[in-house]
């Protein structure tokens, strides 16, 4: 589905939307019953993604927009499509597991911040696998990043043995998230797969790997998955978090994704707020100073991620002039 006239109003505006459902998203998820488990709420919250992906996913259909049922694909083709969709899909729903039981665990604030640390590991997979050098701001920044990361996971003391293991949990979300949009990326590119379609697979095959876990955690998983689904808050979160996709997907249509992820950077500070109205939490002085690093790091690296794009198509225009 081609974008015929991009605009920056709205991508800016559509990123603003974004930063608002990704600030409240920790909340909704805590306010859930205490005597609903991390896994059920997982898999009942992408039970109600799925039911309101379907019906964007039929209207995109009955337009006439076909996407990647209107593509030709060979037997190859097709059997790697299958198999990058199941395995992100598993990433995906493990990564939703791990976000619910974070946020429950390291508490809504630390969990926000810790998600923050995305740009931290695209730098390693881009390094890894691209081999895209970094430069010493770079650099210094990303050490900066880490130590702000470090600082918050031992509650501000720095010592090792005040290391939160829920902050790590925390931590595989971003960590997942990366892998798997670096391959959807990259799928993105080679067919014409439309962002409703992505969105519709990725949450049904979430939800598909989380009822299979949930079936062999326990005897009564199933049940309490089953039951979560009916609760108003695993309707209200499959909900926000559906509409974020949707919505970042068409923002990064009208800019780039470094300007959208930048107008979404301080999402963590409303997650604060919002816990001391809803969840009677208490911001500590500690988090405060590690978000403004975290966010200071995050815009940097930015800014350095456009010098050095500048100064290449300024070398590439040279080299031709030449």
């Amino acid at each position: 589905m081609a974008l015929s006239s991009p605009s920056v109003g709205k991508g800016v505006a559509l990123s603003m939307v974004c930063l608002a459902f990704l600030g409240v998203m920790p909340v909704i998820s805590n306010l859930r019953p205490s005597e609903t488990g991390a896994l059920a709420f997982a898999f009942a919250l992408s039970v109600w993604q799925v039911v309101f992906a379907l019906p964007v996913f039929g209207f995109e259909l009955a337009r006439g927009t076909r996407g990647i049922f209107g593509f030709d694909l060979s037997r190859r083709q097709r059997g790697r499509m299958i198999a990058v969709a199941l395995f992100t899909g598993a990433l995906f729903g493990l990564s939703t597991y791990l976000y619910v039981l974070g946020v429950e665990k390291a508490g809504a604030t630390n969990a926000a911040i810790a998600i923050q640390a995305y740009p931290l590991f695209a730098i390693l997979w881009e390094y890894l696998f691209l081999k895209r050098k970094k430069s010493v701001l770079e650099l210094a920044l990303t050490a900066l990043l880490i130590g702000s990361l470090y600082y918050l996971g031992t509650g501000g003391s720095f010592r090792m043995s005040g290391l939160s293991p829920w902050f790590l949990v925390s931590l595989g979300v971003p960590l997942l998230w990366s892998i798997a949009h670096v391959i959807i990326k990259e799928e993105l590119g080679r067919t014409p797969i439309t962002p409703v379609q992505v969105t519709f697979f990725r949450v049904a095959i979430s939800t598909l790997f989380l009822f299979a876990v949930l079936a062999a955690a326990a005897p009564a998983g199933i049940s309490a998955g089953v039951s979560a689904i009916f609760q108003t808050m695993s309707a209200v979160m499959g909900l926000v978090y559906f509409l974020e996709l949707i919505v970042w997907f068409y923002a990064v249509r009208h800019i780039d994704v470094s300007l959208a992820s930048s107008i979404t950077t301080p999402w963590p500070a409303l997650t604060m707020a919002l816990a001391v109205v809803f969840l009677g939490d208490r911001i500590e002085s500690y988090q405060i100073v590690a978000l403004l690093v975290l966010v200071a790091c995050i815009y940097g690296l930015t800014l350095a991620g456009f010098r050095k794009a500048k100064f290449a198509e300024r070398q590439a225009e040279n080299t031709l002039q030449v």
